[in-house]
């Protein structure tokens, strides 16, 4: 499924890190960068998480909401989350349906080996809900800059 900008937003609810289900309808009336990251704690993904926490006073400046999403369970996103003092929600997506509604879910390769996973994405949604961006196979640090951008 490829999204295109300007589209509805796919809604989704999952479970955040400390347990509580979130959906993006929730923030209705703010601007939202939802992002999918392949695993917590790994390099790219924590270089990518910390430069959103580096840039959170101007996000929460600009009204805007950060969303990141990968398989992991609640508990290991609340040990991330914790480790790196992120400011934001991580949720977890075990079954990746919220990341196939987004098309971050696909194939891969790393070392001649193929297989499913998620593709680092990123997606501005506006303050009705509709795609403002939308960005498959992103840089870590491509993030923090449409944060930055959006608002």
């Amino acid at each position: 499924m490829t999204l295109a900008t300007g589209s509805i937003a796919p809604d989704f609810t999952l479970t955040a890190d400390n347990g509580q289900a979130v959906s993006l309808s929730d923030f209705r009336g703010k601007k939202v960068v939802v992002y999918f990251y392949p695993k917590a704690d790994t390099p790219g993904c924590t270089q990518q998480a910390c430069a959103l926490r580096d840039a959170y006073g101007e996000i929460e400046a600009g009204d805007a909401v950060v969303i990141g999403i990968s398989p992991d369970p609640p508990e290991r996103l609340a040990r991330f989350r914790e480790k790196y003092g992120l400011p934001f929600l991580l949720l977890s997506d075990p079954d990746h349906r919220a990341a196939e509604a987004y098309g971050a879910w696909g194939e891969k390769r790393m070392y001649g080996k193929t297989y499913e996973g998620i593709i680092r994405s990123h997606f501005g949604v506006d303050e009705e809900g509709r795609l403002a961006e939308v960005a498959i196979k992103v840089k870590p640090l491509a993030t923090a800059d449409l944060v930055l951008q959006l608002i």
